[in-house]
C-alpha cells in the first residue's frame, strides 16, 4: 500500500544570475514498511528533496501526498506526527540532556489534552534502549561525541513513532561499529511497519540494508528499483564520473563498490635512491 507519492516535483533555488535548476520531474511512490535509500553524486539534489519532503522547502511545481492528503495542506503539528525528518546537521539545545532531547520526539502527540503518558515513557524508553544510550542517558548532548549525538538524534526520530520517517546522512558521523547498530535500529524501523527514506553515500551499505534505492543525478532519478538491480557497473560509472569494480559480498552477495585507481596514480613509479651517507 503507497504511503508516500511525489509527481513530477520540480524545484529551482533563487540566485541573482536567476533560477538554479536543483530538482526536475522527480516522480516516485513508497510503499508502507520499505526502507527506500536517496544515492547519488554531491550536489544532486538529494538533500534538497528530503527538505521538500518535510515541508522545510515548498516544491515550485509538483505534487506530495502522504497518506492520500496533500502535504502543504497539513498543519504543522499534524504533519509532525505523521513525518520525521532529520536534517544532515540538526542544532543542539544548548545544556539539554540525553534523555530531554529524545523527549522532544513526543511533543508533536502532545496537547491541552494530552499530557506525558506512559506510552510517552515506553517509547523514549525502548529509543534509548535500541540505541544504546542508557550509561548517557543522563548526560549533556554538549558532552558527547558528533557519532553519540547522531545517535541520541536517531533516538528522539524513533520516539517520535511516525509513519514516514526522512533520514539526511545518519550514519556519517559514525565508526563502522556504530554504523552497523544504526542501520540495523532503522532496518527495524521499516519491518516494524514505518516507511524510511534515507540519503546515503556508502552504497554497499545502502544496497545491504535497503530494500529500494532511487538514484539521483542532476536534479532527476536515473534509476528506481531493488537496490541489487539499481547498483551496476554502468549505473554507478556514470553518475559519479569514475570507474569502479562491484564485488558480491560474502554471505549474503550484496554488492560491494571498489573504484578504480585512476590511470596516472596507478602507472608504476621507480623508487628513488636513497643518497650516500
Amino acid at each position: 500500500m503507497t504511503l508516500l507519492r511525489v509527481r513530477d516535483l520540480s524545484f529551482s533555488y533563487r540566485h541573482k544570475n536567476g533560477a538554479r535548476p536543483t530538482l526536475q520531474d522527480v516522480s516516485f511512490e513508497l510503499q508502507r514498511g520499505s526502507l527506500v535509500g536517496v544515492v547519488g553524486p554531491n550536489g544532486c539534489g538529494k538533500s534538497t528533496l528530503l527538505k521538500l519532503l518535510a515541508a522545510q522547502q515548498k516544491a515550485q511545481a509538483g505534487e506530495i501526498l502522504l497518506g492520500g492528503q496533500a502535504l502543504g495542506r497539513l498543519p504543522t503539528r499534524a504533519l509532525a506526527r505523521q513525518l520525521a525528518y532529520l536534517p544532515q546537521r540538526p542544532v543542539v539545545p544548548s545544556g539539554i540532556t540525553v534523555e530531554q532531547l529524545v523527549q522532544y520526539g513526543r511533543h508533536p502527540h502532545q496537547g491541552w489534552l494530552r499530557q506525558w503518558t506512559d506510552e510517552d515513557r515506553r517509547l523514549v524508553d525502548e529509543a534509548i534502549a535500541t540505541l544504546q544510550l542508557q550509561a548517557l542517558r543522563l548526560r549533556s548532548v554538549d558532552d558527547l561525541s558528533g557519532g553519540q549525538v547522531q545517535r541520541v538524534w536517531l533516538a528522539m526520530i524513533m520516539a517520535q513513532n511516525t509513519e514516514m520517517v526522512l533520514l539526511d546522512e545518519p550514519t556519517s558521523a559514525l565508526d563502522i561499529g556504530h554504523q552497523t547498530e544504526v542501520m540495523e535500529a532503522i532496518h527495524s524501523m521499516a519491518t516494524n511497519g514505518r516507511t524510511v527514506l534515507i540519503v546515503m553515500h556508502d552504497l554497499a551499505c545502502a544496497a545491504r540494508y535497503c530494500d529500494q534505492l532511487i538514484a539521483m543525478a542532476e536534479g532527476q532519478v536515473q534509476a528506481f528499483g531493488s537496490a541489487r538491480e539499481v547498483i551496476s557497473k554502468q549505473l554507478i560509472d556514470r553518475l559519479y564520473n569514475t570507474q569502479v569494480d562491484i564485488l558480491a559480498a560474502p554471505g549474503d552477495g550484496a554488492p560491494v563498490i571498489v573504484p578504480r585507481r585512476l590511470a596516472a596514480a596507478a602507472s608504476p613509479t621507480h623508487p628513488k635512491e636513497l643518497p650516500h651517507v
